[in-house]
């Protein structure tokens, strides 16, 4: 079925991204990031670049041809790379360009059976064409607050957070080389577990920190144990 949520939060998720970036100034884009070692402009070209690559599984999931998100793992790097270096101005216009034609190509499937069509994932991962806009929700979303430009783990809504940590908690549970937590959000009395090493730590906080906190980014989340990447 269209995962009609999914495509509701890529528009939003989306519109916030693209607010914040309006906000930078062309030097603002050469400052560091949350993520280590990436600056702004790193960031924007891999934001830019993944609409790029997701076009490629909907053309998949419409057409039938298989057409992978990245020809290679030096391909993705040498796109980031090189659209890192744009003017600022060319940057931002690949920004909204690849996002605005990304929601053209979803909006395309209409409700279909190509909803269903199977395509891998950059991690080698089988999934159904309906999950893509889930992929692209993470990305708008998670890299607007990475980008220090305004949004933070706050500004996001409840519903998708909930369902990110949904997301998370099951694959550090499958991923596994982590600590075994009993997760809670004291805001909203949600929880989840998630299976690792020793006894299940236990984290409460509220739902936005529990987010920052178990997709590796700064949170208030006191005493909770380090944790390994999540995707």
């Amino acid at each position: 079925m269209k995962p009609e949520q999914m495509l509701t939060w890529m528009h939003d998720g989306t519109r916030r991204l693209l607010g914040d970036v309006a906000g930078l100034s062309d030097d603002a884009f050469g400052e560091p990031t949350a993520l280590p070692g990436w600056n702004r402009r790193d960031l924007l070209a891999h934001i830019a670049a993944n609409a790029d690559a997701l076009r490629n599984l909907v053309h998949w999931a419409r057409t039938g041809e298989e057409r992978r998100m990245y020809a290679s793992p030096e391909q993705r790097e040498a796109d980031i790379a090189a659209g890192s270096k744009l003017p600022a101005d060319a940057l931002r216009a690949w920004v909204s360009s690849s996002a605005q034609a990304l929601a053209a190509d979803l909006d395309g499937l209409g409700d279909g059976p190509a909803w269903e069509a199977k395509v891998i994932t950059a991690q080698g991962l089988t999934r159904s064409a309906s999950e893509i806009p889930w992929m692209r929700d993470r990305e708008v979303w998670i890299h607007a607050i990475d980008l220090r430009a305004g949004t933070t783990w706050a500004d996001l809504p409840a519903d998708f957070l909930t369902a990110l940590l949904d997301d998370v908690t099951s694959r550090r549970s499958t991923v596994g080389g982590g600590p075994a937590l009993t997760v809670a959000a004291s805001d909203t009395g949600h929880t989840w577990e998630v299976a690792g090493t020793g006894a299940p730590f236990p984290v409460s906080a509220p739902l936005a920190d529990l987010a920052g906190y178990l997709t590796g980014r700064d949170a208030a989340v006191p005493a909770g144990p380090l944790l390994p990447p999540w995707l």
